[in-house]
């Protein structure tokens, strides 16, 4: 599934994941997209190298629906531009993502989601459709050359987890 053809981007001065995942579904929510949609997050800087900080953008089949948004988005104070901010973002809502619970086999993952192939860590070649995925209800893949891809690592007992994880130790957290 490629991203949908209509996207705009949503400027942030959020500097956490955390909190810009919390604010795209906020966003989301009150937009009421339909199940089609992408909400993806994007790390940026400011053309000078200045000001890092996480970015928005939402993407969907309908030019209506990306409109609606950007309209209301405005409305509400928001910073929009046309687009996403670059092929890399980190999804958060796409199609599918709520009913990656528990422990599901990457077949199943992939059948059931926008992901379109999963790659473990370190790994040439693909897993096999039958190896088990603890999604730890966290699942981020990516957008890379078009395609959505979860980045998984191996974990006890021959399962994988996706390789990001729910709540990230602060880099420095005991300094």
């Amino acid at each position: 599934m490629n991203r949908p053809p209509y996207a705009i981007g949503i400027d942030t001065s959020v500097t956490r994941l955390s909190e810009a995942d919390r604010l795209l579904r906020e966003i989301a929510t009150g937009l009421a997209l339909p199940p089609d949609a992408f909400g993806c997050t994007h790390l940026v800087r400011d053309a000078d190298g200045g000001r890092p900080r996480v970015a928005l953008s939402l993407a969907a089949g309908s030019e209506a629906v990306i409109e609606g948004a950007r309209d209301r988005l405005t409305g509400q104070g928001h910073q929009v531009q046309d687009g996403v901010w670059d092929g890399a973002g980190r999804a958060v809502l796409y199609p599918g993502a709520d009913g990656l619970k528990g422990t599901l086999t990457v077949a199943e993952l992939v059948s059931r989601s926008a992901i379109e192939r999963v790659q473990v860590l370190g790994a040439q070649d693909g897993p096999d459709p039958s190896i088990r995925v603890v999604t730890r209800e966290f699942v981020r893949p990516q957008w890379r050359e078009g395609e959505l891809v979860l980045a998984a690592m191996p974990a006890v007992g021959g399962t994988l987890v996706p390789f990001e994880v729910p709540d990230p130790t602060p880099c420095c957290a005991d300094h």
